[in-house]
């Protein structure tokens, strides 16, 4: 991994927040019992963390997908990104909320072979527009929609690469410390 440039950017607080960044600090700690520090970082463009919230909002409530396979997203797309931040953080959502089974959880975050078809053929496909830029093969395409996974699904997939990007880049260049709430699922490019 090379060693990326940290903007000097203040991470922002309730107290010193715009109003728009205010309101959705607010919301994320009314939900989660704080502010993560990815949003505190974000919040410095409250355009950036409310277009995050709201597509993340959006795919959460309206993609189709499973818990556990909305999380098999959102650990694909952080591992192709090397996003320390997002990995930690979707992998204890994807342990403690979404249910993961353990095995498919350490295969995401090792990039092995998921021994579930359906999540392996959902973690693939996902991989797949994610390194061509979403210009899917049709065999892939074939191959995701004979999982049983739908046409509309794809332009799910891609609203959360556009809301994993918003994050993962936003992280690269904030470099957020790792909350507690995550600490326990550490997680590196090389590990």
């Amino acid at each position: 991994m090379t060693d990326n440039a940290r903007l000097s950017l203040s991470p922002v607080t309730l107290e010193t927040a715009a109003p728009l960044a205010k309101a959705a600090l607010e919301k994320a700690k009314a939900s989660l019992g704080f502010i993560p520090n990815m949003y505190a970082g974000m919040a410095n463009s409250p355009g950036l963390l409310q277009t995050y919230l709201d597509g993340y909002a959006a795919f959460r409530a309206h993609s189709g997908f499973t818990p556990a396979e909305q999380e098999v997203v959102f650990l694909t797309i952080s591992r192709e990104n090397g996003c320390d931040y997002c990995m930690a953080a979707h992998s204890m959502i994807a342990e403690k909320v979404s249910k993961v089974p353990a095995d498919v959880l350490d295969a995401l975050r090792s990039s092995a072979s998921i021994t579930d078809p359906r999540l392996a053929a959902l973690s693939t496909f996902t991989s797949h527009l994610f390194t061509t830029r979403g210009r899917s093969a049709a065999a892939s395409l074939k191959a995701f929609l004979d999982a049983g996974y739908t046409e509309a699904q794809v332009l799910e997939i891609v609203l959360a690469l556009a809301v994993k990007t918003l994050s993962n880049y936003a992280n690269h260049v904030n470099i957020p410390k790792v909350d507690d709430a995550f600490a326990a699922y550490a997680w590196s490019p090389a590990a």
